[in-house]
Parts: C-alpha cells; structure tokens; sequence
C-alpha cells in the first residue's frame, strides 16, 4: 500500500499544559510519513519554545509563529503552506491514538473516498465515553451522508474537523477555508462547504482522537441556547444551499428546519 504525505495541522494558543502530550501523540504515530505543522497562534505562555523543542529533534514538524488572530485564520494560514495529499487536524489539547492517521489512510486508499469520519472518545477527567454514528461498510454517496447528517445535525461527529481525513486537493480546488469571522461552528461551515464538492465518504468505527472536554472554552463558556441559535441561524443558509444543491431540501424540509434548534450530543 502506497503511504501518501500527510499534512497534520495544530493551532496553538496557550497550550503549554497538554501541548507536548498532543505533540508526541503525532510524533509516535505508527504512520510515518508526516508533515506535522505546528502553528503558533500569539501565545504568551511558553507553547512556542516547546513547539521549537519539538521541531529540533523531528524534521518532520515545522513552525509557523503568528500575531494572534484566532483559530480559523490560524487553520486557514496552514491549509495555504500544507503540502499532503490528505489534511488531518487536532486540537492542542486533545491527542491521537497511535494507530489514527494510519487507519484514516488506509481506509481512504481502499475505499478511495474523499473524506472518512472516525469515532472519538471524549474523556471528562477520568471517564472516557466513545461517540460517534455510522458503521464501517461501501462507501456513502454525497446525498448519503447528508441525509445521516439530518438525524444529528449538530453532532461533534460530524461538525468538528479534528476527526476526519480530507483531501487536500478538493480544499485547494475549492478554495475551502475557515471562516475567520466566526468564533463557533466555523468547523462545521467548512465541513458544509467541503461536503458540496466531494463525491465520496466512508466512516472508521474505530476510535482514534481524544477529545479533552475543556470547562473553559468557547463552547462551555459563552454558548447558551440563544447564542447557540443566533450562530445557527447565520449558518442555515449554507446549511439549506447544500440540501438543494443535491436536491433533498423539498423531501426534507422539516428535518432540515430542525437545525435551528437542534442541540449537540455533548459539549
């Protein structure tokens, strides 16, 4: 099996705590041929001089040092000096299992899809729970996976970005980035977006990403039912374009409606 380059991208921002951990987790995969892009976004702890440590010891890993500009000009900024066939990203203070970009590859290359969604486990200090949908099987059609999509629209699963494989060439074809205006879901928009021009995506039951539930993020500290539907309401148009665009919107209607208010499995 050929082992194409991967690009891993990290945004960093005051993640001196759990940011060698999240490192040596992509050092030590069993996946060997990486580009492991550490970028710094502003810190003012100490992440950079540990990013630096790293890249001294690993050719593999390149820093990128940044003003500060927040998250999605952060993942933008590395997607635009990413060289991989595939794009895979994690969260400074998340980690992988040793086996993930190898069986993200694997399950691309056999099944020649153009995204695979792995399950995850979310650990909440001490306890662990796996989340995640779709079962391992043929390959899902575009109109597939957006009518699974429907059953859990605001899902982690299928929002976030740190737990699947993209091609990086549809990215660049598309000119697909994160938008830099939004500070929650932005994810989940280029996930819409990158869902409109790929044909093909498979899942991996297997759970390969640890997400560390943070109690001071974005997420747990500033998005309440009201915010959550105001941010909502400015994505349903990209959320609404996509089921015309593969002809489901009149079929589906009401379910599509129910992402306004629809709430996430977890947070």
């Amino acid at each position: 099996m050929s082992t194409p380059l991967v690009s891993i991208v990290v945004p960093i921002y005051n993640a001196a705590p759990n940011l060698a951990g999240c490192i040596q987790s992509i050092r030590k995969q069993r996946y060997e041929n990486l580009e492991i892009l550490l970028v710094n976004d502003g810190s003012e702890d100490v992440s950079l001089p540990i990013c630096d440590m790293y890249a001294r010891i690993d050719p593999r890993i390149t820093v990128i040092n940044r003003p500060n500009s927040g998250v999605s000009a952060t993942r933008n900024y590395a997607i635009e000096h990413a060289h991989g066939d595939y794009l895979q990203f994690v969260d400074s203070d998340d980690w992988l299992d040793r086996n993930a970009t190898r069986l993200l590859v694997e399950r691309a290359l056999e099944t020649d899809c153009d995204m695979v969604i792995a399950r995850y486990c979310r650990v909440d200090g001490e306890k662990q729970t796996v989340h995640g949908f779709l079962n391992e099987g043929p390959c899902l059609s575009q109109r597939d996976l957006a009518r699974y999509l429907l059953e859990e629209p605001a899902s982690f699963y299928y929002g976030v970005m740190w737990n699947k494989l993209y091609r990086r060439s549809i990215i660049e074809n598309h000119h697909i980035r994160c938008n830099e205006e939004m500070t929650w879901s932005e994810d989940f928009l280029f996930n819409l977006e990158y869902i409109r021009y790929a044909n093909s995506f498979c899942a991996l039951e297997t759970p390969i990403y640890y997400y560390r539930k943070n109690n001071k993020s974005i997420t747990a500290t500033k998005v309440n039912f009201l915010n959550a539907v105001k941010v909502k309401t400015s994505l349903f148009p990209y959320y609404k374009q996509l089921y015309t665009d593969i002809g489901l919107y009149e079929p589906f209607k009401p379910q599509i409606y129910r992402y306004l208010v629809s709430t996430a499995e977890h947070s």
